[in-house]
């Protein structure tokens, strides 16, 4: 073989001594801005969508809108929605529903004002109610996964059941539980500092330790697999049915935090504790992003849909109009997102 037929080792592509190598192509997305953008679409059309909502509310009345008052009043109950919507994200990107936190909500709270009014520290309430959260949450989860029940009606039957005991036990009764206000555990999770409402700073930790177990921890990687296709989670030796329970008992979790904060913000226990969060939290998930099929979520987007969702009732009625307005906007806020969604759909499903 002569020396000009010789590969040369050193210039493998032929390319002379004097002539640059080329630069590696790189997809559009790569870029750091784009990439951010692409992954967290669904999280910033919700968030656009509050934006421009609050802008309009702002204009019908900039008086009502540029002061504390407003934003310190719903930021006071705004936590005890995200602490539902957060768990509920995982479930519905597992492919099922939980219709059963609202009564979770109200019997782990009354479990918190029984130990309360028996005269207990509150922070032995606080664990009585999260255990009484985590049982339920595994039963509900039991039900669903091993009885091989839908979880659409086994929760929504859960959900009465545990509200008409309630109801049976109590006959309708409430508890006042003013001796929380002298308590260390109201100084900490439900106080002020410097006007602002404590429990929106534990709120903010809930989401964004639920965020990084969503995105960053093995169980939201199972979560979003065997939402997306159980068979080959099952066949990846991901244990389907475990996986199914634990977003359950995650969701009692939460249920059990938000209503003994709501329990903490009001100084009083009610036997209907609960149940106006069903429809507003559920809106919250699903205007958030996070799509219905399963697979795929988003747990920013649904706290950026629980502060849209919680802004709407106090928008309408600041702006001017009457309440019978709210249950409209509500409707055209919730269809306004999810068409911003569907449009975004094809992109990221």
């Amino acid at each position: 073989m002569s020396k000009t037929m010789e590969p040369d080792l050193q210039n493998p592509l032929g390319l002379s001594r004097s002539e640059p190598a080329r630069t590696e192509w790189k997809h559009p997305s790569d870029h750091w801005l784009r990439g951010f953008v692409l992954d967290n679409r669904a999280s910033l059309g919700t968030l656009g969508v509050f934006i421009v909502m609050m802008a309009v509310f702002m204009i019908a009345n900039p008086t009502v809108f540029t002061t504390w008052y407003l934003y310190s009043s719903v930021l006071t109950t705004l936590p005890v929605a995200l602490f539902v919507v957060v768990p509920l994200v995982f479930v519905v990107t597992c492919c099922e529903i939980d219709l059963s936190f609202p009564a979770t909500m109200g019997f782990a709270s009354w479990v918190f004002a029984l130990v309360v009014q028996a005269g207990y520290d509150p922070f032995l309430g606080i664990a009585a109610a999260i255990v009484t959260g985590t049982l339920l949450g595994f039963l509900v989860g039991s039900l669903v996964v091993y009885g091989g029940l839908s979880s659409l009606i086994a929760t929504l039957g859960m959900n009465f059941l545990l509200r008409g005991l309630i109801q049976i036990i109590n006959e309708g009764k409430s508890m006042a539980l003013t001796g929380l206000a002298d308590s260390w555990a109201y100084t900490i999770f439900s106080s002020q500092v410097f006007g602002i409402p404590v429990q929106i700073f534990w709120a903010i930790g809930f989401v964004v330790l639920s965020a990084m177990l969503y995105n960053r921890h093995r169980f939201g990687a199972q979560v979003r697999v065997v939402g997306d296709n159980p068979d080959s989670a099952q066949q990846m030796g991901i244990d389907v049915k475990r996986v199914r329970v634990k977003v359950f008992v995650f969701v009692g979790i939460g249920a059990a935090i938000a209503g003994t904060f709501s329990v903490m913000i009001n100084f009083t226990w009610w036997p209907t504790a609960g149940d106006g969060y069903l429809l507003p939290v559920l809106a919250s998930v699903f205007v958030g992003g996070t799509p219905t099929w399963g697979g795929i979520g988003t747990v920013v987007g649904g706290a950026i849909g629980a502060v849209t969702v919680s802004f709407i009732q106090t928008g309408v009625v600041a702006a001017g109009l009457s309440g019978f307005y709210v249950q409209f906007f509500n409707g055209l806020i919730i269809i306004l997102s999810l068409l911003g969604h569907k449009w975004n759909q094809a992109r990221y499903r």
